[in-house]
Order: C-alpha cells, then sequence, then structure tokens
C-alpha cells in the first residue's frame, strides 16, 4: 500500500496510547484523522485540540462522510477492540483497507532506518529515553512512543522522517511487523500466557523477531537472555556496562564501558536499577548509530521521564508520593527495589490495582511474593481490561497469599479515607488499570496533609 494515496485515516480505538501516536503523526503529515475509542481521556481531548473528530459510542452513523470513500481511506484498529465491533465489521465486510496498529507501523517505518525496541518490560522508558537522545543529537526522527514523555508532553516526537525509534510490542505478537535496522530486547519474561500458552513460544516468538532485522543490522540484548548480540548489563563483563555507580542527589553519575572507550561521570535522573538499565541499552543504541559522546552525555543528563513511571507527585522531607505503571510481579520487584535504594529506611505503602484476571491467575505466587516486600499494602479490585472475570480468580485471593502484617482489601470509594490513616513515609500507586485516574485525587489529598 502506498500512504502517499491515502487521503483518509480511521482509528478504531484512537485513545489508546500506541493508537495516538500514529493518529498524531498522520495529523501532522496533513491527513484527515478521525477516530472511536470507548471513554473520554486527556488523550482524546488532546486529539480534539488537534483537530480530529472522535466520538465514543460504536455507531456508524456518526462517522464523517470522507471516510466511507473505499478508494483513498485507510482504518487503523487496535487488537483490544471486541470482535464483534460494529464500526469495524462495517469497514471489514465493505472491502475497506483495514490494517492492525502494528501493521500500518510496520508500513510507516519501513523506508527509514528504524531502531525498535522490545521486551515484556522496559520498553516505553527505553524507547523515551532513545527518542530523546536522538533528538538532542539533530538527528531527523519520528519516535512513536507508548507513554507520554515528560521532555516532550507527548507520545510523538516529530523531527523529520528518515529515522524512526519504535516500540515493538509482543502482544498479539505485533512485533513481526517491522524490519529493524537496529534491534533492543531487554527482557523475556513470562507474560502475555493467554495468548503464548507458555514462557517457551514467548521466548520462541522474541527469536522469530530478532530474523526480522535487515541485512548488516545490529540486535542488542541484556546480558544473560539467550540471544546472541551486542550485550548490555550492570557491573558485569558486557560489550557495554555501567561501572563506578554513585547515588549524588538523588540522580546516579556512573561510568559506561564502550567496545572501544569509557564515558566517565555520566548522570541520569531516574531511580532504579532497572531504568539505569534502560538508559543503558538506549545510550549504546545511540552509539551504534552514530551520535556524538559529549551531545549524548548532555541529552541523557536532561531525561526527565514518562508519566507513570516512577513519576514523583509529591517529594517532600515528609512524605514521597509515587506513581507507576508496574502490572507484572518483575516490575514491581523493580519499583521496589528502586524505592529502598533512594528512600532506605523509610516506611513504604504500596496501593496496587491487579491488571487482569489471566495475569492474576497466571502469576499469583509470584505477584503475592512481590507484594510481600512492602512494609503495608492495599489491594483495589482486579481491572478486568479487555477480560470477563474468572471464577475464583479475585483480590481476596491474592490478599490471602500476601505475607504482611498490614495488608486489605479496599474499594475506590474508600481509598482516601484508609491513605489517611497509614503513616507511611513513601506512598506507591501502582498498576496498568485506572488507578492512574486517582492519583490527581490521592496527590490533592496528600498535599492538605503535607
Amino acid at each position: 500500500m502506498n500512504l502517499n494515496n491515502i487521503h483518509n485515516i480511521y482509528f478504531i480505538g484512537i485513545g489508546g496510547i500506541g493508537m495516538s501516536a500514529i493518529a498524531r503523526y498522520f495529523n501532522a503529515n496533513n491527513k484527515l484523522v478521525a477516530g472511536y475509542d470507548k471513554t473520554q481521556t486527556a488523550i482524546t481531548d488532546t486529539l480534539v485540540e488537534l483537530g480530529m473528530q472522535v466520538h465514543f459510542d460504536d455507531d456508524v452513523k456518526q462517522i464523517d462522510s470522507a471516510f466511507f470513500n473505499l478508494e483513498n481511506t485507510l482504518v487503523v484498529y487496535t487488537p483490544a477492540v471486541p470482535k464483534n465491533h460494529s464500526e469495524l465489521n462495517y469497514f471489514k465486510s465493505n472491502n475497506f483497507n483495514v490494517l492492525k496498529r502494528s501493521e500500518i507501523l510496520g508500513l510507516i517505518t519501513e523506508n527509514t532506518v528504524c531502531l525498535a525496541v522490545a521486551g515484556t518490560h522496559g520498553k516505553t522508558t527505553t524507547t523515551s529515553i532513545l527518542g530523546h537522545l536522538m533528538h538532542e543529537c539533530h538527528v531527523e526522527l519520528t519516535a512513536f512512543l507508548g507513554g507520554i514523555s515528560e521532555n516532550y508532553n507527548s507520545n510523538l516526537i516529530l523531527k523529520g522522517t528518515r529515522v524512526s525509534v519504535v516500540e515493538a510490542d509482543e502482544f498479539d505478537r505485533s512485533f513481526m511487523t517491522l524490519s529493524p535496522d537496529f534491534a533492543g530486547i531487554t527482557s523475556i519474561d513470562a507474560d502475555h500466557l493467554d495468548i503464548y500458552g507458555d514462557a517457551s513460544e514467548l521466548k520462541k516468538t522474541f527469536e522469530d523477531f530478532t530474523k526480522r532485522l535487515k541485512p548488516n543490522g545490529k540486535l542488542f540484548v541484556k546480558n544473560g537472555l539467550p540471544l546472541k548480540g551486542i550485550t548490555y548489563g550492570i557491573e558485569d563483563n558486557s560489550d557495554y556496562a555501567v561501572q563506578n555507580i554513585k547515588i549524588i542527589n538523588g540522580a546516579y553519575v556512573f561510568d559506561v564501558k564502550t567496545p572501544t572507550t569509557v564515558l566517565e561521570n555520566l548522570e541520569f535522573n531516574l531511580p532504579g536499577r532497572h531504568n539505569l538499565s534502560n538508559a543503558l541499552l538506549a545510550l549504546a543504541m545511540a552509539v551504534e548509530y552514530g551520535c556524538p559522546y559529549q551531545q549524548l552525555a548532555k541529552a541523557l543528563a536532561s531525561y526527565k521521564g514518562v508519566k507513570r513511571r516512577f513519576t514523583y507527585q509529591i517529594k517532600t522531607d515528609s512524605l514521597v508520593y509515587i506513581d507507576d505503571y508496574a502490572h507484572h510481579p518483575a516490575e514491581i520487584n523493580a519499583v521496589h527495589q528502586a524505592v529502598r535504594e533512594m528512600y532506605p529506611g523509610k516506611s513504604v505503602l504500596a496501593i496496587f490495582q491487579p491488571h487482569l484476571f489471566s495475569r492474576t491467575k497466571d502469576f499469583i505466587d509470584d505477584f503475592a511474593q512481590s507484594l510481600s516486600q512492602f512494609d503495608e499494602l492495599m489491594l483495589l479490585d482486579i481491572y478486568p481490561a479487555r477480560e470477563l472475570p474468572m471464577e475464583g480468580v479475585t483480590s481476596e485471593w491474592l490478599l490471602s497469599k500476601v505475607k504482611s502484617d498490614k495488608k486489605q482489601l479496599v474499594s475506590k470509594a474508600n481509598l482516601l479515607a484508609e491513605i489517611k490513616k497509614s503513616e507511611a513515609q513513601v506512598i506507591l500507586t501502582i498498576g496498568a488499570g485506572d488507578i492512574g485516574e486517582q492519583v490527581k485525587h490521592i496527590k490533592k489529598e496528600l498535599s492538605f496533609e503535607s
């Protein structure tokens, strides 16, 4: 398909973080863009402000007539949309060009130098660091991010089309549509077992993804993963290795050994060894692309993070409130490590909303173990997202397995009152569901207290 011949692009699920980045991209390239989403959010409000029409009822009659032109219209949908969606089925049954989000990303990036970041954790942060590094090194690029970058207040960095930086998503095997020149893999922990069945199938899919690299492409892998490539790691013998880590004023200061030299006294402001690892991968990919060291060092120090990735909401001597998207046991462990490293000796309250019945069931014991590490735990009901309830899979079941003296189930209605009773000095909200909607209320209440 030649995208130059397409004038109208209609998105089903336009408010999704990945979908909205592509919608913004086409809108910036003077295409007519509109779409449907289930709920109105800050993201859909922004799209409307940029001139895109968005509606919230699954109703073909609400679609602008321009999008019924078969010749020059493209329809893009997210796999999260249910199979019985009437708008999607209308376009499919009337032989429109209908593509998944991942397929359109493959088309956009195929004629660019594509840098893709894959892995079960850390994709969004790494992609956003890489996009920022290359932007600051004046590379002509478009970066599609799976989160809102604090530096750009956007999930799209648009500064030319020679290079594309993308998040390569393993969900639904989406990343198999990409053909990257550079690919980084952060982790291959078991996840999305509702799609893959078991961990070995997930591992095989990542191996298949590495075969999508263009000839002479470069693969970067975290040291210890069962894949061959340029390795990166922390305080080890990787090709790219972080060394001499210090914490100064809440920031990491460290050296990086590259295959040819040592970069000294780099600064990075995101807490947590997992974020340091993400920064190292982004740095390695930018170095291999050809970005100059001095500009990279400056860019790394100015990186501010991604919304809902260890985002400080309150940071005073008496109280710290952090919000994070962590929704897998390994991610919760990473948040825990970061908090303990930054705030040793302080009591920590975690408020967690499990995401998906299937994920809760698949990792119930791992979740219990990771949540037992906090001094205090409040558990919300499971956020179903795309799933129907599963018998016996509840937050009560998860809570019963958590080893803690201070643990309780809390409804959203009682959440603020229960938080106010806690004497914890560090408060965390974690989860990928609609717990993010509670953050502003919690912040307001706690700001009043502190």
